[in-house]
């Protein structure tokens, strides 16, 4: 199965923004509710990294869970040296509350096995009542 993969201290996540947007091309009748999450990967540690993929964990209200794992980010492999971040953005789409966090995961220079963790932050429909 090969090295566990280290949690490489200085390497970090921010959520930079969260948008919400109801409806939309993307959106369904029944996951009406768009989240566009904006993201920063930062490299502060002292080795340069290749970022290979990712997981995700979101987990509604009710208590259902939808993990999402895969190669690449927004199909790309950043490759940071220490003090260079990279920016995306993606979305979510939802019918009730819920909440994410995760992981991504690649390798140092020296083909190490690393990832570094996405805080969980959550996903609320604002009140529509109004």
């Amino acid at each position: 199965m090969g090295e566990p993969s280290l949690l490489l201290k200085g390497l970090s996540v921010t959520l930079d923004k969260l948008e919400y947007h109801y409806g939309g091309q993307s959106a369904s009748s029944e996951t009406p509710h768009v989240f566009v999450y904006f993201i920063t990967i930062a490299n502060h540690s002292d080795r340069r990294v290749k970022l290979l993929g990712r997981k995700w964990i979101i987990s509604s209200i009710g208590g259902e869970k939808l993990v999402v794992e895969g190669d690449k980010i927004v199909g790309e492999e950043p490759d940071l040296a220490p003090g260079e971040s990279f920016s995306y953005n993606s979305f979510h789409m939802s019918a009730v509350d819920s909440w994410a966090l995760g992981s991504f995961h690649g390798i140092d220079e020296n083909q190490n096995r690393i990832h570094t963790l996405i805080p969980r932050f959550t996903m609320q429909i604002p009140d529509q009542s109004s």
